[in-house]
């Protein structure tokens, strides 16, 4: 749905772009008892949509990207216990302690590609996880970081048993986190970076500070990571070391190939198929649902270009035109 429309003719209407918040809020009156599954797939939603910025849109290969996620969960915790109860403050403070986390690394790392950058983005994200382990007094160590209790959001809304507040307090942060990158990759800046993406040299030659906007992306995409470990550690009340293993950005990177890359709401429907997967397949056969998930990422990767969300644009655009002959898709 985000990506670049190729005419006028091609951009979605309101009501698509409506569509995905209109169902978050059907899903929100008409599913009672499965508030917390909702609450897990926005905050896996927000995290693959700071994936997709950065190895999507800016084209920086990582598999550390749980670096952020995790920095971004353990800064709200201890904010949290130490600082203060609300989540408003706690959430932005993760939000710009994985920033500048993003910034520092980026700048350190991104001069490297290839196999050397992958290297360096699981070093990072094996480090942290090192620290926070040693450090017990600090984050737990293997314990994990506990009594985590937030306060009102607005001083108003008190986070239920039932998730029903911690439901309505994530989909308003991903809103504002999608209206940001909505903006950012239609942005001049956003265009630039799918040129660096495509031939760097290239735009090193017509003058782009291509490592400046590397950066730059990889610290918002940080940012935004971040904000999805501080809601988790928010409403789980608990940051485990599992935050920063490999397997958590391998998880987050299945679920943007399943979405499909530069696309952004790619990520709404990645993150949905595999959590909506992972709770059915697993209530069924708790030891073969990771087969099921295989099976449609290989089934995505042979036949269906750009991923499920591609599949999606491409009838809604044979739908708009009628379905014409020789349309483009």
């Amino acid at each position: 749905m985000s990506a670049i429309p190729q005419s006028k003719s091609d951009e979605p209407s309101a009501l698509w772009h409506a569509l995905p918040w209109l169902l978050a809020l059907a899903f929100f009156f008409l599913a009672d008892g499965y508030h917390s599954l909702g609450v897990n797939i926005l905050i896996m939603i927000l995290f693959t949509l700071s994936l997709d910025l950065a190895l999507g849109y800016a084209g920086i290969i990582t598999l550390g990207h749980a670096a952020f996620f995790g920095f971004g969960a353990y800064a709200a915790g201890l904010f949290n216990l130490h600082v203060s109860a609300d989540p408003l403050l706690g959430l932005a403070a993760a939000t710009l302690a994985a920033a500048a986390l993003g910034l520092v690394t980026g700048a350190l790392i991104l001069h490297t590609r290839g196999e050397t950058l992958l290297m360096l983005t699981l070093a990072i994200a094996a480090i942290l996880h090192e620290a926070a382990n040693h450090m017990r007094d600090l984050t737990g160590g293997d314990d994990g970081l506990a009594g985590i209790r937030p306060g009102a959001v607005f001083g108003l809304f008190r986070f239920d048993l039932w998730g029903k507040t911690s439901f309505l307090y994530c989909l308003g942060v991903l809103f504002v986190w999608f209206l940001i990158s909505w903006r950012v990759v239609r942005s001049p800046f956003g265009r630039s970076l799918d040129g660096v993406r495509q031939n760097a040299k290239r735009m090193r030659a017509i003058g782009t500070p291509v490592w400046l906007r590397l950066v730059a992306m990889y610290a918002l995409s940080a940012a935004m990571a971040g904000t999805a470990g501080a809601l988790s550690a928010q409403t789980t009340r608990l940051v485990g070391l599992s935050v920063f293993e490999l397997l958590t950005s391998g998880i987050v990177a299945v679920m943007l190939v399943l979405g499909g890359e530069r696309r952004l709401y790619g990520a709404f429907v990645g993150a949905t198929i595999y959590v909506l997967v992972q709770d059915v397949a697993g209530a069924i056969n708790p030891f073969y649902w990771m087969f099921v998930i295989g099976i449609l990422l290989v089934a995505i990767v042979l036949f269906f270009d750009g991923g499920l969300m591609g599949v999606i644009e491409t009838a809604r655009r044979k739908l708009r035109r009628g379905g014409a002959p020789g349309a483009a898709p």
